[in-house]
């Protein structure tokens, strides 16, 4: 299971630690493990687009910090939080808010 843990502190910045495999499918096809590294890893170029030095991520696992409270920054963490809660909607055996 995918496991998301999203911590906010009192500045609205954003830490976001995304852990576990699907199980969906086999490594390679797991259409669960590539919708979420594909949403994260677009917000993560989109955010870079923006200001590189508004977070620091890495990559396995995922984990994704805010660094500057930037508004459109703020707003494409939330569109990611909001894409992967309508996953775990979407697959509640897969992928798991904590």
């Amino acid at each position: 299971m995918i496991k998301i843990k999203v911590v906010e502190n009192e500045n609205n910045l954003k830490e976001i630690k995304i852990t576990g495999h699907a199980l969906y499918d086999d490594y390679g096809k797991d259409i669960v493990c590539a919708a979420v590294s594909s949403i994260v890893i677009t917000t993560i170029n989109a955010i870079e687009r923006i200001n590189k030095d508004a977070i620091c991520y890495e990559e396995n696992p995922f984990f994704v910090k805010a660094i500057k409270n930037d508004k459109v920054v703020n707003e494409l963490i939330l569109n990611m939080i909001s894409l992967l809660k309508e996953l775990e909607h979407d697959y509640p055996n897969n992928i798991r808010f904590l």
